[in-house]
């Protein structure tokens, strides 16, 4: 798909609002209410901006995505933990070839469990990036996974030198569950976990 100077101008805008809408959840300090700000942040973002990845599936446009409740529960702040390096070239559609580099792990606490790779998607700037495949998938979630955060895309609930908050509830779904025009990098072995966890988009 070539980029034209409107799409371009789109996407960048699309970016930015995105990034101002995760700073709105930063500044939030109730969780929840944070995550009521990302769902109608989101939702109005899916209806109307032309960079939508539902801009073609009229019927969600109208109806809009869907989300499990809020549970506090799986909001947490975790150190990031050592793991073997790796690195993989994954298909990044318009954007090219993408290099995933593995800088750590994160160990999520019962009842969820299990951990999670953290990933650095080694392109011009850089960013963290941790993709989640749970018990969900492909039965109330997205097959190939969810994502929890991706900075270069704004996505980023906070965190320090050593550790990260991680809150599932955030969990969404790229952009090529609905359009197969875009390629999303998807969760590796390591980003998979058998708890199903009922928190964030879902099917």
């Amino acid at each position: 798909m070539s980029r034209t100077p409107q799409s371009a101008l789109t996407l960048v805008d699309w970016r930015t609002q995105v990034a101002d809408l995760y700073a709105a959840v930063r500044a939030s300090d109730d969780p929840a209410e944070g995550h009521r700000i990302w769902v109608e942040g989101r939702s109005a973002l899916f209806a109307s901006h032309p960079q939508s990845p539902i801009a073609h599936v009229p019927e969600l446009r109208e109806s809009g995505v869907e989300y499990w409740p809020y549970d506090p529960a799986l909001r947490f702040r975790l150190p990031i933990e050592a793991a073997e390096p790796d690195e993989r070239d994954v298909d990044g559609g318009d954007d090219g070839s993408v290099t995933l580099q593995r800088i750590g792990k994160v160990v999520l606490p019962e009842p969820v469990g299990g951990s999670l790779d953290v990933w650095w998607l080694h392109q011009y700037g850089g960013g963290i990036f941790v993709p989640m495949r749970d018990g969900t998938a492909g039965a109330g979630s997205y097959g190939a996974g969810r994502y929890l955060l991706d900075t270069i895309k704004g996505a980023w609930l906070g965190g320090d030198d050593t550790s990260l908050v991680l809150d599932l509830n955030f969990a969404y779904h790229p952009s090529c569950r609905y359009d197969d025009r875009w390629r999303c990098p998807l969760a590796p072995l390591g980003n998979t976990i058998e708890t199903r966890v009922e928190a964030g988009e879902r099917l």
